[in-house]
């Protein structure tokens, strides 16, 4: 353990937990660290201790190698108690992939908000060889990069079913202004948006403990994107009313521990910089859009960096989350052009 810091923002940990082991961040609150095939390339997960059993806060993805270390860590860090309940603070594969595996094998109780259950129940049920008619109109009207496009329309597109195990019937809801005791505390629950509809974080109430899967994350801001399921959503907005919102109630004690990077403290400026780096994005894409783009052409504004092919889907849907906000407040409008993309342009 070493406490370092970065700008008020400070890392009690700055070495994660080495695969198949856990660190004790908290009196009965392990943290440990699960594989993901991609550029980010871990999820971390929690077990509160409840005496008799382990409650697990998000799971990882479904996959054989998931399961192998799902039983290691079952026989090592978890001491052969059983898990009797998960807690999945949103949708997202990495975070509900193994759920129904721990419920149909190990009789865990789910526990989440109705909206990840649903989207998480509907997505892993829609397996798609190749991408629908509805997904190749939502990319042209991003304007993807017609090359891409092409490339895409026949390969098999990322599916649920693919790393989430199927959520068995039933689950118990946790909502806004609920409270839920495990790992020996009591938990408030304060529900994000944005990165996720209906994202719970929970906050304890016995010591100063987030647990706060992605929407609040250290050093990397969480993915907002606009996606074929909803295409005209603004979840930028709801980005920053839910930063805006749990800004009225950090403190700098408060030990954060998020779905990915290291647990930290320094709550309320992490959540300032979390919401200044959307709004100075915002002003650089309504500078860039003096000339009509769409949301394919403002990857430079945005992310000032280049983009590789691996990151291309996620940056596609966030560029587009951003120019439909300026649209959605008037800040730009937008045209349909040949390519049946959506063209947006600053008022000002």
């Amino acid at each position: 353990m070493k406490d370092r810091s970065s700008g008020g923002i400070r890392y009690p940990w700055d070495t994660p937990p080495e695969e198949g082991s856990a660190i004790e961040v908290a009196d009965g609150i392990l943290w440990i660290r699960l594989p993901l095939p991609m550029k980010l390339d871990h999820v971390n997960i929690y077990a509160l201790d409840d005496g008799e059993g382990w409650t697990i806060v998000d799971t990882g993805f479904a996959s054989n190698r998931g399961k192998a270390l799902w039983s290691r860590l079952m026989d090592g860090p978890l001491a052969g108690k059983p898990i009797t309940r998960v807690i999945v603070t949103h949708h997202h594969p990495d975070h509900i992939g193994m759920a129904g595996w721990l419920q149909s094998e190990h009789g865990a109780d789910l526990t989440t908000t109705r909206t990840a259950w649903l989207m998480g129940r509907m997505l892993q049920l829609d397996e798609q060889p190749t991408p629908s008619a509805e997904t190749i109109r939502f990319w042209q009207r991003c304007g993807m990069d017609p090359a891409i496009l092409e490339r895409r329309k026949t390969e098999r597109p990322f599916n649920f079913a693919d790393c989430v195990a199927p959520l068995p019937l039933g689950y118990s809801r946790i909502q806004q202004g609920d409270t839920i005791s495990a790992g020996g505390r009591t938990w408030d629950i304060h529900i994000g948006n944005g990165h996720a509809p209906e994202h719970a974080t929970l906050w304890s109430r016995d010591d100063p403990v987030i647990l706060a899967g992605d929407q609040i994350l250290p050093s990397i801001s969480s993915n907002i994107g606009v996606y074929a399921t909803e295409p005209e959503a603004d979840p930028v907005a709801d980005w920053l009313e839910a930063c805006e919102r749990l800004s009225t109630i950090a403190r700098d004690d408060h030990l954060v521990l998020g779905g990915h990077k290291l647990p930290f403290t320094g709550l309320p400026l992490r959540l300032h910089q979390l919401i200044e780096n959307h709004h100075g994005a915002l002003r650089r894409l309504e500078a860039h859009l003096d000339t009509p783009h769409s949301a394919g052409d403002c990857f430079a504004p945005l992310f000032k960096r280049s983009i590789g092919d691996g990151e291309y889907g996620l940056a596609l849907v966030e560029a587009m989350a951003h120019c439909q906000h300026l649209w959605h407040e008037g800040r730009a409008t937008r045209t349909l052009n040949d390519q049946g993309a959506w063209v947006f342009q600053a008022t000002g």
